[in-house]
């Protein structure tokens, strides 16, 4: 049922589902979703899940009980998916109602860079390990958003997955935010806390995580050795230590989100285990995914400076102002790491910042950090080989 101009409303979305008898929803938001996904936060009926595997894998224990659990994801996170898709679902014949949000799809150079590549594949995907999909369309009204559930229906007895696969544009998705769980964690801002850490980094590597983060880094002041993550949704730790085990030791210090380290939380262990000296981890903690619509995180009951100190951080310490903010950093410099650092701080106000890669490419972004480091291509001896 196409037609231009329509559009799902959230409500009407939310009814679909119950009356398709989903009783529960888990997943990591997407601002496709951010309308619904406030609804059923509200109805005390969504569980965040720490990545979209997590969700999946909710799901289906979820379903072994007999309870029907819808999951809603971004398409970027389907890698997160795939194993508990095809070694647990799909193993062991469990069913599960996934909704994807389209980004990247079907006209790549309308989304983020980031999105490309998944944008393109996701059909083909899930056509290649064996998993129903369908595209629920813009223009489509709510009347075809159930009668596509009820196609769904038959799959979903017969203990499959089934996929119903979201476009730009078929959900609402209001114009601020469509949660507001918490007024932050504290009361520095993002970009106040900011400018407090690249002070003290001025010409080491700075690396930032995806969302706000890498947008307000970028807008307070460029540099050839900030690398913003735009996409990767919690591996900018794992980068970041990548960067710091280059011999003899590199200085990097990394910004981080609380749902993003949430996300791959076990980093924190390899960090603790393999002790690069001069890695500075910072958690910029708000309490919320605030770019895709600010979804609570489950930071509010995780210790995060327990955990570093738990898994073999050096120090792990929590700066609530600026001025602590500064100390721990120059302290962080002048001692052996890794150091954490947990910086509460404020939902934002205002619109966000651009994105770094509207303004440079995401190779030129890679390749000046390379440069800036003093390293090369590490493969280039072998470009002329056979």
């Amino acid at each position: 049922m196409e037609g231009v101009g329509l559009v799902i409303g959230s409500d009407d979305f939310c009814a679909a589902l119950a009356d398709f008898g989903v009783e529960l929803v888990t997943g990591v938001p997407c601002s496709y979703f951010s309308a619904p996904i406030a609804r059923f936060t509200r109805e005390g009926r969504y569980v965040p899940a720490a990545n979209e595997g997590a969700a999946l894998a909710i799901a289906a224990g979820a379903a072994v009980a007999g309870t029907r659990v819808a999951v809603v994801a971004q398409n970027s996170g389907l890698g997160n998916l795939i194993n508990p898709l095809t070694s647990l679902l799909m193993t062991y014949d469990v069913p599960a109602l996934v909704f994807t949000s389209l980004r990247g799809w079907p006209d790549p150079g309308g989304d983020e860079p980031q999105h490309a590549v998944m944008g393109a594949a996701t059909h083909e995907l899930l056509d290649a390990i064996g998993v129903a999909h369908w595209t629920l369309r813009r223009g489509t009204d709510a009347a075809g958003l159930r009668a596509l559930l009820a196609e769904t229906g038959k799959e979903l007895a017969a203990g499959h997955c089934v996929f119903v696969l979201v476009e730009k544009g078929a959900v609402e998705v209001p114009e601020g935010p469509a949660a507001d769980p918490t007024a932050g964690r504290g009361t520095l801002t993002r970009a106040e806390a900011l400018c407090t850490i690249t002070a003290r980094a001025e010409g080491i590597a700075v690396v930032a995580t995806t969302g706000y983060t890498s947008r307000e880094l970028f807008a307070g002041g460029d540099a050839p050795t900030n690398f913003y993550m735009q996409g990767s949704m919690g591996h900018a730790s794992a980068f970041a230590l990548g960067l710091a085990l280059r011999p003899p030791g590199t200085e990097v210090v990394l910004l981080d989100g609380d749902g993003a380290a949430l996300m791959h939380l076990g980093t924190m262990s390899t960090i603790g285990a393999t002790a690069p000296p001069g890695l500075i981890h910072v958690v910029l903690d708000n309490g919320a995914y605030e770019s895709t619509g600010a979804q609570a995180t489950t930071s509010g009951s995780t210790d995060f400076a327990a955990i570093a100190r738990a898994t073999g951080y050096a120090s792990a310490v929590v700066c609530s102002d600026a001025v602590r903010l500064d100390a721990a950093m120059g302290a962080a410099r002048a001692a052996p790491g890794p150091h954490l650092l947990v910086v509460p701080i404020a939902s934002m106000t205002g619109p966000a910042p651009r994105r770094a890669t509207a303004s440079i490419g995401a190779r030129d972004i890679h390749h000046r950090l390379t440069t800036a480091l003093g390293a090369g291509p590490p493969w280039a001896d072998h470009a002329d080989r056979r």
